[in-house]
């Protein structure tokens, strides 16, 4: 099968198809026991992370369970920015924790964009185990996060509700902030570079708490860094399809394609498929938006709003996923009732 037919890559070049491609977000991941004995052979999540035959063997887990037209890497928004030189490390039950970077001597003594390879590259090599073994109808998607989402952990040292601490970074020391930025950009490129490199045939630019940039910031640090990355890519990669994610932007949805030069935008669950399909798909392909907790709840309520998604977004380009990721507790039966009913089983 040749990338031309691949359901992913038509439904990113804009093409309507009559049953919407499909993936999931952290579709390996936790509620799945094969993903937890995995771990558990790894040791640790880095571990996991950092040891390609086993990141490659969770990210093929779900793709050999459940059929997905798209297998995402298995890796971590954090591994870029402990490439560039912060310790990274995971608290059990907590999550992560990272040295923390906050004054302009802290950004300078980050490592030069040239070094993160070294520490990234059995990422790489896993890429290039998928690309060998994923089935051939199946889209590979590279990722890493964008450039604020990232900044918001390398200036906390950790993942708040409220992102309280890159404000004010952002706020009071306008300059050390920006330059920040602008190092986690430079080496993003690089590393979606270097994911295409090894096999990728998309890459998705995740902003999960894009939401919290309001007004001038949001053109500022979610839009134009974003902007940014996906013009560089694209200068190297024409013909690379691109997806971006700027999660709970509402408003900031509308014209975000345009503006980054994305392919496809991600869709959270904030907002109803019904907006989003008139606001937002007009304008090219759109991914998402079933609610994660109907992973967990499954039933009628299933069934019926995963058929609203797939209704919604029926007279444009679609990707059906989720809002965000699924979660530890969901059910995997409810998994393959959301794809039969997607797919018309």
């Amino acid at each position: 099968m040749t990338k031309a037919t691949k359901t992913i890559l038509r439904a990113l070049a804009g093409e309507t198809l009559p049953t919407p491609p499909i993936w999931m977000m952290r579709q390996a991941g936790r509620y799945l026991p094969e993903y937890r004995a995995t771990r558990a052979q790894a040791g640790d999540f880095l571990s996991l992370c950092y040891t390609p035959d086993l990141a490659a063997e969770v990210t093929l887990q779900p793709i050999r369970r459940y059929g997905f037209d798209a297998a995402i890497l298995f890796a971590d928004i954090l591994l870029l920015p402990q490439a560039l030189g912060p310790k990274l490390w995971f608290e059990t039950g907590e999550g992560p924790r990272m040295e923390t970077t906050t004054t302009m001597d802290q950004v300078r003594a980050l490592r030069p964009t040239s070094a993160i390879h070294d520490t990234l590259s059995p990422v790489y090599e896993t890429v290039r185990i998928l690309a060998r073994e994923l089935p051939r109808e199946t889209t590979l998607i590279g990722f890493a996060g964008a450039p604020w989402t990232v900044a918001t952990y390398m200036i906390a040292g950790r993942g708040s509700k409220d992102q309280g601490a890159a404000h004010a970074l952002k706020n009071t020391d306008r300059a050390t902030f920006t330059a920040l930025i602008d190092r986690i950009t430079e080496a993003t490129v690089e590393y979606l570079s270097a994911q295409v490199d090894a096999g990728a045939e998309v890459v998705k630019l995740f902003d999960s708490w894009a939401g919290s940039l309001k007004g001038q910031d949001f053109e500022d640090f979610a839009v134009k860094p974003a902007a940014a990355i996906i013009s560089a890519m694209k200068a190297r990669y024409p013909h690379l399809p691109i997806i971006a994610f700027p999660r709970e932007a509402g408003e900031g949805y509308i014209g975000f394609a345009a503006k980054t030069g994305a392919d496809c935008v991600a869709l959270d669950n904030s907002i109803t498929p019904e907006w989003a399909a008139q606001n937002v798909q007009p304008t090219g392909c759109v991914q998402g938006n079933l609610a994660p907790e109907h992973m967990v709840t499954g039933g009628e309520a299933l069934i019926r709003e995963t058929r609203r998604v797939v209704d919604a977004f029926r007279n444009g380009p679609h990707i059906f996923n989720l809002g965000h990721g699924i979660t530890p507790d969901a059910n995997p039966d409810n998994v393959q009732l959301m794809i039969d009913t997607v797919r018309g089983a």
